[in-house]
């Protein structure tokens, strides 16, 4: 197996593309790697805590067909360049906070204070950036990514590529989504940044409930070398059918099948709320100071949450205060090294497992919805009888997953983009399936890139998370420039 130093570097765009597939073998053998990520350079020691809080924030911009001459630009570019639009006056403030961390972690760790932060960016976004030539973005992310001084405090989480909601992403496409963005990740920040990646952020906190589709995702995350996930509280329940007992311990994300395989996950539960709040005004830091006094654990809780890092004023105006009083809070406070303390979601992990947690023993879960599944699938009823009947039986039962809101349905009147979705990944894949069993190569052409990065953009969330208009109609123009070069 190459050391990550004998690697060579990937480029971040090739032929004008981003650089989303071609290197497969050398990504899945840095990302298998298993050396500790954290647990060589952190400060904490269990001993010491009584509680624990991880602080996710998650970036996203969607690329649209809305550039000059109908090219394929970031929302972001679009925002700067018709300010008098809607809320695009926020073009500077957006690209503000996607950069201000690399500010923020420095500073905070001169004032001798311990933070800690997890980041979630769409390959969406980071190729954005890349467009745009906003180099002192890219260059003050990589401050807090490459420099050895900042690691033991920043953890990046993988996520697909193009934004895409697990539960409605054709099955084939979503391990190429996954691989897709530790691809672009290893071009931006290199195979040793790609290497530490251990933890998986869902776009939307969308979580399959279908047996089929959810065991796919939990096997692909784990063939490409994800060690957890997180997941929304009310999205899972115990193997029994009920809420979870304890969203502040680890857990065994279970997935089966409907031919009865099984294959399992470490899940951190995300708790609900209104996360941009909470996140911007360190909610998880207080909750983690009104649990650290139950003591009952074998090991300190652990509160985790996620908010976007950019949209509304609480995010923009209200987090840097906010964050920074927090961590110089516990650094008043024994360093910010004992009683509650600030962790990152791998740090954690391997701190427990390093005194004896075994990822086996964590309590079940599964997908809310699933425990009717299994309870009536025999010898006589498949899976998919079953759901068939629990739909009849129950108008609110479904098979669409579970996201951050119950509010949105990301499926319900959206045929006229999931339709064609469905139909060009169809299309892709009867191009080139075959193509790739007999010729591994075939990734690194610039067909088959073209080809993936139409697909992956007609599967970003916005095009149905923004309702209809203006955005299906960025659907439309996707779908019609993949089928022609499908079909050329």
């Amino acid at each position: 197996m190459p050391t990550l130093t004998t690697l060579p570097a990937l480029p971040e765009t090739i032929d004008g593309l981003p650089n989303i597939s071609g290197s497969e073998k050398q990504v899945l053998e840095v990302v298998n790697q298993n050396s500790p990520v954290f647990l060589p350079t952190t400060n904490l020691r269990l001993e010491d805590i009584t509680a624990t809080f991880a602080v996710a924030l998650h970036m996203h911009q969607p690329t649209i067909p809305a550039g000059a001459n109908g090219e394929y630009i970031s929302h972001l570019q679009y925002m700067f360049e018709h300010q008098g639009e809607g809320d695009n006056h926020n073009a500077g403030p957006f690209a503000n906070c996607y950069s201000r961390m690399g500010d923020i972690i420095p500073e905070l760790v001169s004032q001798g204070c311990n933070p800690r932060v997890m980041l979630d960016y769409s390959g969406n976004l980071l190729w954005g950036f890349q467009q745009m030539g906003r180099r002192d973005i890219i260059d003050n992310l990589k401050r807090i990514t490459c420099d050895s001084t900042y690691q033991p405090y920043v953890e990046w989480l993988g996520t697909m590529w193009g934004h895409a909601v697990v539960p409605s992403t054709p099955i084939p496409d979503i391990k190429l989504h996954i691989q897709a963005w530790q691809h672009y990740f290893a071009a931006m920040f290199g195979w040793d940044a790609l290497a530490r990646v251990k933890g998986f952020s869902p776009p939307e906190m969308h979580l399959p409930n279908h047996p089929d589709t959810l065991y796919e995702y939990v096997k692909a995350l784990k063939e490409c070398g994800y060690k957890w996930l997180m997941v929304q509280e009310h999205s899972v329940q115990t193997l029994n059918g009920e809420e979870l007992k304890n969203k502040h311990t680890p857990h065994k994300l279970v997935a089966r099948n409907s031919q009865g395989e099984t294959v399992s996950i470490t899940a951190l539960i995300k708790t609900q709320g209104s996360d941009t709040k909470l996140v911007a005004q360190m909610q998880p830091y207080y909750e983690a100071k009104s649990l650290s006094s139950q003591g009952n654990e074998s090991f300190p809780p652990i509160v985790t949450q996620i908010g976007d890092g950019e949209n509304g004023g609480v995010m923009m105006n209200e987090f840097p205060p906010g964050f920074k009083q927090a961590w110089h809070g516990m650094k008043q406070n024994a360093g910010g090294t004992k009683g509650v303390v600030g962790v990152n979601g791998t740090e954690y992990l391997e701190l427990i497992e390093n005194a004896g947690a075994k990822p086996e023993d964590y309590p079940a879960c599964q997908p809310v919805g699933q425990h009717l599944i299994w309870e009536r699938v025999s010898d006589s009823q498949n899976v998919e009888q079953v759901i068939e009947q629990l739909k009849q039986e129950n108008s609110n039962f479904h098979m669409d997953g579970a996201s951050w809101t119950n509010s949105i349905s990301w499926v319900k009147g959206y045929e006229n983009v999931l339709d064609p979705m469905n139909k060009l990944s169809s299309l892709f894949h009867q191009k080139f399936d075959l193509l790739l069993q007999a010729d591994e190569s075939v990734t690194q052409q610039t067909e088959y890139r073209k080809a993936l990065l139409d697909n992956f953009l007609l599967q970003t969330s916005c095009f149905r998370y923004w309702g209809q208009g203006t955005w299906t109609d960025y659907a439309r123009e996707i779908y019609q420039r993949g089928e022609k070069l499908l079909q050329g």
